[in-house]
């Protein structure tokens, strides 16, 4: 919905990926295509459930992940922004709402 209609308004392309993985599925148009893209990252992480075995939880290795693509994607030179969203991310719908009418 945010994508679709960001990119209606705006006229231009638009991708979406689900992370943490996005960049490594997409790194090569993400970070080795034309540098005109604006990037912007939802974050939002909920609990940190505990990974048996690992002294960190999954919120603690998904922020790892989403600030190693914020870094890979501002060292290649790309516009990024990171947005956090509060609470549980799996109720995000008023915040997408509020941005995708924005």
């Amino acid at each position: 919905m945010l994508r679709a209609r960001l990119g209606r308004r705006l006229g231009v392309p638009t991708t979406f990926g689900f992370g943490p993985r996005y960049l490594h599925s997409t790194g090569q148009l993400h970070k080795g295509g034309p540098a005109g893209g604006l990037f912007v990252q939802l974050l939002g992480l909920g609990d940190d459930l505990p990974i048996p075995g690992e002294p960190f939880g999954f919120a603690t290795l998904a922020r790892a992940q989403a600030d190693g693509d914020l870094l890979a994607l501002g060292a290649s030179g790309r516009r990024v922004v990171r947005i956090e969203l509060a609470g549980d991310p799996m109720d995000a719908t008023a915040a997408l709402t509020g941005l995708a009418g924005a």
